[in-house]
This record gives C-alpha cells, structure tokens and sequence, in this order.
C-alpha cells in the first residue's frame, strides 16, 4: 500500500548515461529523500513512451530532464502540458526549461507556430534560439527574484549554477511571454532569464541551469528538495 510520504516522479526525457545530469538527478533524489524522510520512486520515461499522456496520472509529480533535442518532442510538451493544466507538481531543467516555454507559448499564449531554432533553425517564429555566449559545462551567478517560490528554496537571492547549454529564450520575446500567469524568477548577470515559474500551480518550476549537479559535489540541491516536498503535500497523487 502506498504511505503518506511515498511518491512517483516520471522523469520525462531520453536516459543517457554519459550526460552528468542524468547521472546527478538519481543521486539528488537519494539525498533529497534521505534528508527528508520521503521515499521517493522514480521512473525513466522516454518521451515516445508518453503518447498522449493517459500514464501520467500515475505520478505525483514530473520533471523534464536536460539533454534535448528529445526523441519526440511532442511527448515532452505532452508531459508538460499534463503537469501544468492539471496541477501536478513540475520541475524543468536545462531542456525542461526550454519545452516549457515552448508548450506555454503554443498552449496558453496561442502562438501555435512557436519553434526551438534547435530543431527548426529555419523557422521565423523560434522563441527559443541560440545563446548569445554558450554556456556547456558553465559555472554562473544567478540572480533570484525576492518572493519567488525558487528564492524561497534556496533561501537566498544569489547562487551559483551549473550548466551545459546553448539555448535560451529569445530576448526580444520576455516582456511578452512573462506578461501572465508566468513570471521570471531568476536571471544572470547579464539579467537573460535563467528560471521562471507559474503563479496559480502548486509548483511549476524551471530553469536553464542544472541544479540537480550539485548532487555530485556531495550537496542536496534546494530546488530538488523543494520539488520532492511539493510532490508529498497532500493530493497529489490524487489529481
């Protein structure tokens, strides 16, 4: 019988051994769970394997890994409308946060046509397009916004992330695509958006940096504890 403090988390992405955050994100969940005392199951879903999103409703909560572009981009941006429609507790990183962007705009703001220059290049409406400076295996300052469910895990307004990235949300397009219910949480010291999450939702959470490798230096990441504690609160298994 599940306990009170036993969750599921679908880890939505393509497992790949060799890439540092895959490896890191089971570790962080065992600190996590250690520290806290929930026993926390995960699960490697491949974004083929969501389909239409009819397993989803087994887990209390959904995390987008890094490592994109996924084999089936229409089945992460499934996972993730599921989490943010129905109140499922979302962690997004690096590619997360990427997807996520692109599902809302396509899904909330309406702009169907929106693109990842990643794997549509030649398209004329990518929101999310190449990094003015590439920031594979960075080591950065962030900039958290006071207030933001983020700044709160953290317990500060200034850390220091890990990334492995060359894409981000195209600039031009912030004013526009933060004017709702989605805020920027975060951003770096050329003040680019570096985390965002969703005002109204339990907790819908993403960032373009990897929090999760912190784990292999031996620390429990704050973002991943928060996202654990979000996923035991009471009704989530039950959405």
């Amino acid at each position: 019988m599940k306990q009170k403090h036993d969750i599921r988390i679908a880890l939505v992405g393509d497992y790949d051994e060799s890439v540092p955050a895959h490896q890191a994100i089971p570790v962080a969940l065992d600190r996590v769970a250690g520290e806290t005392g929930i026993v926390v199951e995960f699960h490697w879903l491949p974004t083929p394997e969501v389909g239409e999103g009819a397993g989803l409703q087994a887990f209390d909560g959904i995390w987008c890994v890094p490592a994109s572009p996924y084999r089936d981009m229409k089945g992460a941006l499934t996972a993730i409308r599921y989490a943010r429609e129905k109140q499922v507790p979302f962690l997004g990183t690096c590619g997360g946060f990427q997807h996520a962007l692109l599902e809302y705009a396509r899904n909330y703001l309406g702009w169907s046509d929106a693109e990842h220059a990643e794997t549509a290049p030649d398209s004329a409406r990518a929101i999310i397009t190449p990094l003015s400076c590439s920031l594979v295996e960075a080591f950065a300052p962030i900039r958290l916004l006071a207030g933001s469910r983020i700044a709160e895990a953290y317990g500060a307004l200034h850390t220091q992330e890990r990334y492995r990235c060359r894409y981000g949300l195209r600039k031009a397009l912030e004013a526009e695509v933060f004017a709702g219910p989605l805020k920027v949480s975060g951003y770096d010291e050329q003040d680019e958006v570096r985390a965002m999450e969703l005002q109204g939702h339990p907790f819908f959470v993403a960032t373009l940096f990897q929090p999760e490798r912190a784990a292999l230096q031996g620390d429990i990441p704050p973002l991943v504890r928060a996202f654990v504690q979000a996923c035991a609160q009471p009704g989530a298994a039950t959405r």
